[in-house]
């Protein structure tokens, strides 16, 4: 206003000279043994001072305000748990993902095939980046979920599937798998408008496959089976090798127990870097089928949990498995058809080492 020019401060910048930067990891090399260690004890320094900052300012805000200090930890608590919630569902869709793009190879290690072998099929055939996987990511069918569909195990998602067909279907291979777990399940006509397969008369089906032209026979391989909690119009065990098997607390509208001693193998099914386990429960399918199809190749799990399934319109099969120990309990088999015809059946062919057979009771059981 009085036509008076103020100097400007003056303010001094260092600058940086291209020589000067050219020769700074010179420098911090050949000054480090001090520099270093100053520089350490100072963040050091800084942060115990921020943290005691941070200390003192919690005790004010507490002091201060009970109800400020109480909504703040809230906060702080909603953020920290929303981003654990982030991250465990970022890691499910990565987790899903990899599963998905694994399971053509899982396919083809499943039928029997090494990994160069199945990798070089892959490679040769394009099936990774062709439509087979997009159509798996799309639909994310899921074992663990309870989906229906063929599963070459260990993949979690399935190698084909039908919109008009409800079968769960386990085809176990070489690979060897440390667990398969499958619980609290209806099965076959039990449900409203479901129907066996066409071509099907059995409702669970667990074992090998027969011989036959061009086919060599296969078994089921298994550390330990566990049978528990079905509820079956019909009960079959047949040729079946099991080195302790155990036949306990079931009831049945008629029963024929007659394994025979024999010198089956403990046996537990190991592998070094064996594949996952496959786990799921709850679920609905018109027939569920574990099984080795493979020609000449074992099926091989070490531990295989059937539990609480709920059985309608047919027989559950057991059939063509070797296995370490076998235990079938609290099952309830019936067709309403009189003691006189047998419904729960392990046949002459179920050969043990060790047997525990106690408390199998025959009762009127109606079918279910």
């Amino acid at each position: 206003m009085l036509g008076i020019r103020l100097p400007r401060p003056r303010v001094s910048v260092p600058r940086l000279h291209l020589r000067w930067l050219w020769m700074l990891p010179v420098r911090l090399a050949w000054s480090w043994p001090r520099s270093g260690t100053l520089a350490a004890l100072r963040g050091v320094r800084w942060l115990t001072l921020w943290a005691w900052a941070w200390v003192c300012a919690q005790g004010c805000l507490l002091r201060a305000s009970p109800l400020a200090f109480y909504r703040a930890m809230g906060r702080r608590r909603d953020w920290t748990l929303a981003k654990v919630a982030y991250l465990q569902e970022e890691s499910g869709r990565w987790r899903t993902l990899f599963s998905t793009l694994k399971a053509p190879y899982m396919a083809l290690r499943g039928l029997g095939l090494n990994p160069q072998a199945a990798a070089a099929l892959l490679v040769a055939g394009g099936t990774v980046g062709g439509g087979y996987v997009a159509a798996e990511v799309l639909e994310q069918r899921s074992f663990s979920r309870g989906d229906s569909g063929v599963y070459s195990a260990p993949a979690d998602v399935p190698t084909s599937y039908s919109e008009g067909n409800n079968t769960l279907k386990v085809d176990l291979g070489s690979t060897p798998v440390g667990l398969v777990s499958i619980s609290g399940v209806t099965v076959g006509t039990a449900f409203t408008g479901s129907t066996l397969p066409s071509g099907q008369s059995n409702v669970v089906v667990v074992g090998g496959t027969a011989a036959s032209s061009g086919f060599t026979e296969t078994f089921l391989e298994v550390g330990h089976l566990k049978i528990d909690r079905w509820r079956c119009t019909t009960f079959n065990m047949s040729n079946i090798e099991a080195h302790t098997l155990n036949i306990r607390y079931n009831a049945s509208d008629g029963q024929s127990i007659s394994p025979v001693a024999g010198t089956p193998r403990a046996r537990a099914i190991g592998g070094g870097n064996r594949a996952d386990s496959m786990v799921t429960s709850g679920g609905t399918y018109d027939q569920i089928r574990i099984g080795a199809p493979t020609s000449g190749v074992n099926g091989k799990v070490d531990v295989l949990t059937l539990s609480n399934i709920y059985t309608k319109g047919g027989p559950c099969i057991l059939s063509r498995i070797k296995a370490g120990t076998i235990d079938v309990e609290f099952l309830e088999v019936g067709a309403g058809n009189g003691f006189g015809s047998k419904d729960f059946v392990i046949a002459t062919s179920t050969v043990y080492k060790t047997a525990s057979v106690i408390d199998n009771v025959e009762v009127s059981i109606s079918p279910p």
